[in-house]
């Protein structure tokens, strides 16, 4: 069976940046490999594009360029926030507004950003909501462990099940 649309995926991998060689930015091992629905947009798509007809067993190594990845870093996605943003029933989390700390966040529509503090103010904090990997290269390795129909269930609500398992 190769992987195609509606087909539950799960894969083993090693994600570098810059290089095949270069950082080791995630590992994912068979005790908790990647499962997915194939094909609905859950996934890069330049990365269903590398792994599409593959089959079990097979190996993969492909690039993903920054700009069909993560897109490049805009300093647009840097911005300075009013450090009341911050307040939690009226107090200011200084242990969380620590330089380098991730915070989940909420735009205006409510879609969830993931920012990181570059710098923390009397008045503003600066935060950048670029994609961790905004700029980088995507070098991936890995292995197709199984691929399987998806049920009824997974293909209506977009995702694998946890109870389908793989």
């Amino acid at each position: 069976m190769a992987i195609d649309k509606q087909k539950v995926v799960s894969v083993t991998y090693q994600l570098s940046v810059n290089d095949f060689d270069g950082e080791v930015v995630e590992t994912v091992d068979q005790e908790k490999p990647l499962t997915f629905l194939f094909g609905v947009g859950n996934m890069l798509e330049k990365f269903e594009e590398n792994i599409k007809g593959l089959n079990e067993g097979d190996n993969f190594n492909f690039k993903i360029p920054s700009e069909e990845a993560y897109g490049e870093a805009s300093e647009d996605a840097i911005v300075d926030l009013p450090i009341d943003t911050f307040k939690i029933e009226g107090e200011i989390d200084y242990d969380l507004l620590k330089e380098g700390n991730y915070i989940p966040m909420q735009d205006q529509e409510g879609n969830r950003l993931d920012g990181i503090v570059l710098e923390v103010g009397e008045e503003k904090v600066k935060m950048d909501f670029n994609h961790p990997l905004a700029g980088d290269d995507l070098f991936f390795k890995g292995e197709v462990l199984s691929i399987r129909d998806a049920s009824e269930d997974e293909i209506n609500q977009g995702y694998v099940s946890e109870a389908e398992g793989i």
